[in-house]
């Protein structure tokens, strides 16, 4: 999709598009806490061609133009008794409807961005098709989950049950809500829907009218279940209406375990649902706003930095297989699904949170590294499509949706994050200065200062930065210019060629405070280097990194064999020895004579999208190599084997992996040990699982217990409902994790392409706790 605007009639372009903006002034509540600075409006800011976020959103635009708004509306539409346009999407939409509410966000962020009707059009149908559902329904309540009627029933009376992230037999309603709530809302201030702000508030008063007296103690229990950020998005309607009931009940949403070792500035996180957690401290952040109540802030401030400092890779992602490792412990949690992507759309959204409140280039840093490295790194650049994890584990490859199948809670998250590139380029303070965070070619139209400004450049793939100030009429301001913290030799600045002074103020800003006027031009070089970063628990494991961009090893398509990733041996000597630059301008390097068992190239991690890659390199001296080798590749070689083998795993505790298995069960819950999940079902209950069958050779169950459970841990495994074994844990390896090796017969698999797998727990003990099973071939 091209951009409407061209110059030379940018002026009246950006002007007209003022009135497709994020309207603040449709909140009637304003913050009560002091803004140093604010995004500007979405409107406000266009990305220019030329960069790879353009690209990225002209290819998410593209998509969704792509999607059936009538299909995503199907099960919407059949709740409310009508009969559906069009059939449901596959993947997740068969048992969830989050993406409508993704979706909605979407459309309006678009419309914001590009000022195109096409998304402004499809948005409105949307929310009409809401209104007609929610007016037959004729209780204020609109939704897509199915049963959603006896879930709620039972719910509002306080019989709930959840087993993790089911409430009452429903795979997260909340969560599934909170999407639309978060849609409706975005509809609204984006574009100006006044029905859409309806719908929300008849869902709120539902929502108030049949939660609100719900007890404290069922409200907790109700709240093990993930529920997205409905405290955020009912403080939004608070500050839409100005009627206090919806932030009393955005208090409600209060989870105790999790947000009171938080406003202690206590870090508990490790072993806890990564995603699960940051909406509910973006809930705290906007409570915090309207309230001023210290503790929300508290919440919110100590979650982001603990999160950033002691919890992401080196992508700005965090989470491995969804779950938050013990702080600072990265080493034994590099798997295949590590960084989350909606983890890390959220934790941008906290960020510019945090900088309203204290502008820092810290602040700005992170979200720099996390845009390139995780969000931009999470789209194929020729289809447009997403990836629910970005793999950090040496060897593996993205892994990207499908246009129509998939629909991820990552792909919901993947429409809004390349349609939003503009949010947070620019900031204005609060004094009246501009903050540059982003080095991205674009323009914002500041209103309030009569001003545009034009930002071009090719970085990050050249170290310099143009920025040209235009003011109506002369006009005083500061423009304050981010210092990069990977800027190690300084930077340079001039305004119209005169160098002006660089010095870093207490923010983490260049400071340039003058009389602005037609045509002033300010000039910024920033010096890029080679600099690692190692992990904090794992020195050896280091990644390499290029002025904001993580660099990575390309391996090919082809998935390597166990030896084939390559070692370095580098002598300790610092990183600009042995990663050598073969073509600048592209930023291409390679490992220059150091790999074992060869040297690869490395390119910027978000151009890398199918082939397979090294991110954390392994590095060794020449004599801990030797002392190393044997046991290194003996390792490998063992890994790589029961790989080979495996047909299926299923790893239980962990959302994704026991929703694609079918995971049921009664009487069962989720627990962690030593930064693993697992799931048991005590007191005779019971849980199953479906896993592939593709072969008709003999195949056995591989199954992951703690070698210290002994005590009542009887239980029964079946295989479509055929006992194979009765087990007993009886604690034989303490402090270890232990594989047990169940041998199918062949005629319990042949022919099958699936089988279903049970533990029964016998009664007055504990099935499990089970960590992992794989079934593979003996």
């Amino acid at each position: 999709m091209k951009n409407p605007c061209r110059l030379p009639v940018l002026m009246l372009c950006l002007i007209a598009h003022s009135l497709f903006a994020q309207d603040y002034s449709k909140y009637k509540v304003k913050p009560v806490v002091s803004q140093k600075a604010k995004p500007f409006d979405l409107n406000d800011v266009r990305i220019l061609e030329g960069s790879p976020f353009k690209h990225a959103m002209d290819l998410n635009a593209k998509y969704l133009l792509e999607l059936d708004a009538d299909r995503l509306l199907h099960r919407w539409r059949k709740n409310a008794g009508f009969e559906p346009k069009a059939p449901l999407y596959k993947g997740w939409e068969e048992t969830s409807s989050h993406m409508l509410g993704h979706y909605l966000s979407a459309l309006a962020i678009q419309y914001a961005a590009s000022g195109d009707k096409r998304f402004l059009d499809k948005a409105n149908y949307v929310v009409d098709e809401l209104a007609t559902y929610q007016k037959a329904r004729g209780t204020g309540y609109v939704g897509g989950i199915p049963n959603e009627d006896k879930i709620w029933k039972d719910v509002s009376a306080g019989k709930i049950r959840s087993g993790g992230f089911d409430l009452n037999g429903g795979w997260v309603p909340w969560y599934m809500l909170h999407k639309a709530w978060a849609g409706l809302v975005d509809a609204y201030l984006y574009t100006g829907n006044s029905k859409a702000k309806d719908v929300v508030v008849g869902m709120s008063d539902w929502a108030y009218k049949n939660f609100i007296d719900l007890p404290d103690s069922s409200f907790q229990k109700m709240m093990v279940a993930e529920f997205g950020g409905m405290n955020e998005s009912l403080a939004q309607v608070y500050a839409i209406t100005g009627n206090k009931k919806y932030l009393d009940l955005s208090y409600k949403f209060y989870h105790k375990s999790v947000m009171d070792p938080l406003s202690q500035r206590i870090d508990k996180l490790g072993g806890l649902h990564a995603n699960t957690q940051i909406p509910k401290v973006l809930g705290a952040a906007r409570q915090y706003e309207l309230t001023g109540n210290k503790r929300e802030y508290d919440i919110a401030d100590f979650f982001f930095h603990a999160v950033v400092n002691d919890h992401s890779y080196v992508n700005g992602g965090n989470s491995n297989y969804e779950w938050f490792n013990q702080a600072g412990k990265f080493d034994n949690v590099l798997g295949t699904n590590t960084s989350e992507t909606c983890n890390t759309y959220n934790m941008l959204k906290m960020d510019k949170y945090l900088f309203s409140w204290n502008p820092s280039a810290k602040l700005a840093d992170y979200y720099e590294r996390a845009l390139y490295n995780h969000i931009l790194a999470s789209q194929h650049p020729e289809t447009g499509m997403f990836c629910y994890y970005v793999a950090l584990q040496s060897g593996k490859q993205k892994v990207y949706s499908t246009p129509f199948e998939s629909f991820w809670c990552c792909v919901g998250s993947g429409i809004e994050n390349h349609a939003k590139y503009g949010e947070a380029i620019y900031f204005q303070g609060t004094n009246g200065s501009l903050y540059v965070n982003l080095f991205i070619p674009s323009t914002l139209n500041w209103k309030e200062q009569k001003v545009v400004v034009q930002q071009e450049t090719k970085y990050p793939k050249e170290e310099t930065t143009i920025i040209k100030i235009d003011p109506e009429k002369a006009s005083k301001f500061a423009v304050n210019i981010r210092k990069p913290d990977w800027a190690e030799k300084g930077m340079t600045v001039s305004v119209n060629g005169r160098k002006v002074p660089v010095a870093v103020n207490a923010e983490g800003y260049v400071a340039i405070e003058r009389t602005w006027r037609k045509g002033d031009v300010i000039k910024v070089n920033m010096p890029m280097h080679l600099y690692t970063e190692a992990m904090p628990d794992a020195p050896h494991k280091t990644a390499v990194l290029y002025g904001p961009l993580l660099l990575t090893g390309v391996l090919g398509k082809e998935k390597p064999d166990a030896l084939g990733v390559p070692v370095l041996i580098t002598k300790n000597t610092p990183v600009t020895e042995w990663v050598k630059p073969v073509d600048y301008k592209n930023l291409i390097f390679s490992t220059a004579s150091v790999g074992q068992p060869k040297d690869l190239q490395l390119k910027p991690f978000y151009e890398v999208y199918d082939d397979r890659y090294v991110v954390y390199w392994d590095l060794f001296t020449e004599e801990g190599w030797k002392k190393k080798k044997a046991s290194y590749e003996a390792e490998l070689k063992r890994q790589a084997e029961i790989e080979k083998r495996t047909i299926d795993v299923v790893r239980l505790g962990e959302q994704q992996s026991e929703k694609d298995h079918n995971l049921t069960g009664s009487n069962t819950g989720v627990g962690s040990y030593d930064e693993r999940k697992f799931r048991d079902a005590p007191n005779g209950g019971w849980f199953s699982f479906e896993m592939k069958v593709d072969t008709n050779e003999p195949v056995e169950l591989i199954a992951t217990y703690n070698g210290g459970e002994r005590g009542n841990r009887e239980f029964n495994i079946f295989v479509d409902d055929v006992k194979i074994f009765s087990e007993n844990l009886k604690g034989e390896k303490p402090r270890q994790f232990v594989d047990h090796i169940y041998p199918l017969a062949v005629v319990q698999t042949k022919g099958k392409s699936k089988v279903v797998v049970k533990y029964q727990a016998l009664p007055k003990n504990i099935a499990g706790g089970l960590f992992e099973i794989r079934l593979a071939r003996q």
